[in-house]
């Protein structure tokens, strides 16, 4: 009898995120997701603050904004239901010697959240400056850390007027023991408790997913589908997910014309919309935002020409060149090596090996580019000073982000293999949280049919 139905569905180019499927993630609601980021927020401050703020020498950590300027860090310490500060916020955590406990206080009218007790009485005293001043001179810290950084953007979140008004109110006795809060505020910022980490890979997961959906057949048909239509395809498809992006994404395209200079693009320039064509090298860069915590990720994928049923060998040689370079990067990964170190150290031995391209990676969590170790730049392959010079600590995620030159013979020039994929690092070696793009995403995906 013949055989005329399909035996056999298989998806080639995929790499080790398996098929490209309709979403299938839990995806939960805004209740449950409120519920999760308190829980979490409640255990990092009981599990994680103490050790952050004996390493930073810091006993009481002072976190001032006002409603719709916010600092970056307060944003993190307030609870799923308040999307911002409610007229001034003042949020007091205090540790008191020899105690594994951190106090956590809001001179304010009301509790903020679960974890911050109200410790202010405005009819007793009226003045809110003047109760936080009190508070401070009651409790005697030695050190008093504030948000003020010439590092990190996001510790420097405390404002001009702010920090005056403080300093006219609090004792000058007192001035004396303030200090930056950068590390601190670096070290909560970057530190992932074993529950976010867990949801990690859950959320990288999904990251991947979408993209792939939008590389196929799916959403692109060559001659006629634009590199814009495809971007704000993900767009709608982020929000039809409940799902939010941090930033828009993009789609370019590298392909054999001469004219073609997208191996050249800028992240400075916003390549131009582009007719996807077969034969082209499309790479995206996107990012999801789910229970406060980002994902930032570039992949590739090829548009098969017809009677082509595979990636050509010499893309498929290109993009293990891109894996290569992330293996050294992510073995120059050590416990208390600078973000400088790590670079110099990745592109001795790249060079080494004869390849060409450039490192660019950078934390990840509660901001897409978030603070740690800035590990090299796109537009600086030397020393970051301040931010490069800051050390690597366990349990912590990254963009392992870099691009690799590879020169094509048939097409006469290089292509740049650009790759970005989060992951973690817990104290001895790097994981990354989904898998990596090890094989080319192919447009269309190849089947293969059995019968006659």
């Amino acid at each position: 009898m013949n055989s005329r139905i399909l035996l056999l569905l298989l998806w080639i180019g995929c790499g080790s995120f398996g098929m490209v499927r309709a979403q299938s993630h839990h995806v939960l609601s805004q209740r449950e997701q409120a519920a999760v980021v308190d829980r979490w927020l409640e255990e990092r401050i009981k599990t994680l603050l103490p050790t952050l703020m004996d390493r930073a020498g810091i006993d009481m950590w002072v976190i001032i904004s006002r409603e719709y300027n916010e600092d970056p860090v307060i944003r993190t310490f307030l609870p799923a239901t308040w999307h911002a500060a409610r007229r001034r916020t003042m949020l007091m955590l205090y540790k008191a010697p020899g105690s594994s406990e951190v106090e956590a206080l809001a001179v304010a009218r009301y509790d903020v959240g679960k974890s911050f007790r109200k410790a202010w009485d405005p009819d007793t005293q009226p003045d809110q400056w003047r109760q936080l001043a009190e508070l401070i001179v009651e409790w005697n810290p030695s050190t008093i850390g504030l948000n003020f950084s010439d590092d990190f953007g996001h510790a420097d979140g405390l404002t001009y007027t702010e920090r005056t008004l403080l300093l006219d109110y609090l004792p000058e006795s007192f001035h004396q023991r303030i200090k930056s809060a950068q590390h601190l505020a670096v070290g909560w910022l970057e530190t992932r408790i074993p529950e976010e980490m867990a949801t990690y890979r859950h959320i990288q997961s999904m990251a991947h997913d979408i993209i792939q959906e939008g590389l196929s057949e799916k959403v692109i048909t060559p001659g006629i589908t634009t590199t814009d239509d495809v971007v704000w395809w993900y767009r709608e498809r982020i929000k039809e997910l409940k799902l939010d992006t941090w930033f828009h994404p993009t789609v370019d395209i590298q392909r054999a014309d001469p004219s073609n200079e997208g191996q050249n693009s800028s992240f400075a320039v916003r390549a131009a919309s582009e007719v996807i064509m077969p034969g082209d090298l499309l790479h995206i860069d996107f990012g999801i935002s789910y229970l406060r915590l980002m994902t930032d990720t570039q992949q590739l994928a090829y548009v098969l020409k017809p009677g082509e049923t595979d990636v050509p060998q010499s893309l498929k040689d290109a993009l293990r060149v891109g894996n290569r370079l992330q293996d050294i990067l992510t073995g120059h990964f050590v416990t208390g090596r600078t973000g400088n170190e790590i670079l110099r150290e990745t592109r001795r031995q790249m060079q080494a090996e004869g390849i060409r391209g450039s490192i660019y990676s950078h934390p990840m969590g509660y901001h897409g580019h978030a603070s740690g170790p800035t590990i090299g730049m796109w537009d600086n392959q030397g020393d970051t000073p301040g931010a490069g010079d800051y050390p690597l600590y366990p349990h912590t995620a990254y963009a392992i982000e870099l691009n690799a030159l590879v020169f094509l013979p048939e097409w006469g020039k290089e292509v740049r293999i650009l790759l970005e994929e989060g992951a973690y690092f817990d104290g001895e070696s790097v994981t990354y949280l989904n898998g990596r793009q090890t094989e080319w995403l192919t447009i269309p995906r190849v089947r293969t049919y059995l019968g006659e």
